[in-house]
């Protein structure tokens, strides 16, 4: 039977466990409530930095040693930045739980960030930079949550720019590490065949040197939805596009309501955007529906690529379906959009890596663990009228954010999208701003 134990250690550092007995191998990661958006306007990009650089040396290992540890017993270690939470984690067999504890405190508590390291690592990143900009299904979600948070940081790209990466200094990185990766806003999960007793004991004694207090508060500037377009004409075989709104924040009551709205209008091949665009109009090879939820805000979008030929029937058809949500939802659509969830909820629960990951999310934003059964009975109570209105508002009382990049010369202006969209003018008032 899978049980989920938390502990709060005297530091103030987090530890969550659930034990999965079939298990032999565990996934074992850091997570830290700290992201891009934690950054400084002179430090964009240095959260990302900041993950590259763990792997690259501490005061008992060197960055070879580090690969080597670990792979020699067969396990492997990673890491990624998002925009509010940075995670570093490993998957080992059990016995070997110790070393990856001992790894993953060491790259975070004793990093030397050295200099030679730290040059080519910049250089790294630019390639990957580089690599971001020329892949066009990359570059429109950049240019989207650049436009949708005009000049705030939760909009920015999270690799930064050439210009930020290559300025930062190994003592940039030690503040942006001493301000944000405090045990305060630091959690440790692992699922598998593990012990809770053994991990916190474990975790106790290596991570001791997290500083427990801040050197400075952490910044977050409250995220403000601002709109608007963002079009860049490019030679390519198809025209990726990006239809957006404001959504809701993870802790708003319409969070859970956004997410089977998302669902319903493009998140399978039954959705009504996949059905109607692609099936029945064959106007593009891709069309989803999605939505982000961050602490403070959110953003609701459609996503599709297609033939730039394609694009003046394709988006009076998008519109047309948003249109449609607003007014007429099945409740069958409801209960398969719930079944969808659970499925992905319960098989989520089959993988210690993606069990780990749910429980640290969770820590993360409500502070405790959430039985799926909780998760479930939150869904049920989402009905036809809550999504109709719910579809009114996100759709028709908020300025759209437009991204697109391709073969854009059919592609209708900003200003026929708004009025086909019946746009309040309040919020056509704001787009302009």
């Amino acid at each position: 039977m899978m049980k989920v134990e938390c502990t709060r250690l005297p530091s103030g550092l987090t530890v969550v466990t659930e034990r999965m007995p079939h298990l032999e191998s565990v996934a074992l990661g850091v997570w830290i409530k700290s992201g891009s958006r934690n950054e400084t306007v002179n430090e964009h990009g240095i959260a990302h930095l900041l993950e590259h650089m763990a792997f690259k040396g501490t005061r008992r290992r060197s960055a070879r040693q580090i690969a080597e540890e670990i792979e020699n017993v067969g396990g492997e270690v990673n890491a990624a930045t998002s925009t509010e939470t940075t995670s570093y984690y490993a998957r080992v067999l059990k016995d070997h739980v110790p070393l990856a504890v001992d790894i993953l405190a060491d790259i975070l508590t004793e990093s030397t960030f050295d200099e030679e390291e730290l040059r080519r690592e910049k250089h790294v990143i630019l390639q990957e930079i580089g690599a971001a900009d020329d892949t066009p299904d990359d570059v429109v979600f950049d240019r989207f949550a650049e436009t949708a948070y005009r000049d705030q940081t939760v909009g920015r790209p999270i690799l930064g720019t050439p210009e930020t990466v290559m300025s930062f200094t190994a003592d940039q990185i030690r503040q942006y590490l001493g301000r944000n990766y405090t045990t305060d806003r630091t959690f440790i999960v692992a699922a598998g065949a593990v012990e809770h007793d053994a991990i916190v004991r474990q975790v106790e004694e290596r991570f001791s040197a997290l500083p427990v207090s801040p050197l400075a508060s952490p910044v977050l500037e409250t995220a403000h939805y601002t709109g608007g377009d963002s079009r860049e004409s490019r030679d390519l075989m198809d025209a990726q596009v990006l239809l957006g709104f404001e959504g809701r924040a993870y802790h708003a009551r319409d969070f859970y309501c956004s997410q089977i709205l998302a669902n319903i209008l493009g998140g399978g091949m039954s959705s009504r955007l996949f059905q109607e665009v692609r099936e029945h109009r064959g106007l593009c090879y891709s069309v989803y529906a999605f939505h982000w939820g961050f602490s403070d805000t959110g953003i609701f979008g459609v996503h599709a690529a297609t033939g730039g030929e394609n694009l003046p029937e394709l988006m009076p058809v998008i519109i047309e379906e948003l249109r449609k949500s607003s007014t007429n939802i099945d409740q069958q659509e409801i209960e398969r959009a719930r079944a969808q969830i659970r499925a992905q909820l319960l098989m989520g629960q089959e993988s210690p890596a993606a069990r780990a990951g749910q429980i640290a999310r969770q820590m993360m934003l409500y502070g405790r663990p959430i039985p799926n059964d909780e998760l479930m009975e939150r869904l049920s109570g989402i009905t036809i009228e809550r999504l109709t209105d719910l579809a009114g508002r996100l759709f028709f009382d908020t300025a759209p954010t437009l991204s697109a990049i391709g073969p854009l010369e059919q592609l209708a202006p900003m200003s026929d999208i708004v009025s086909s969209l019946n746009i309040k003018p309040a919020a056509v008032h704001a787009l302009a701003g």
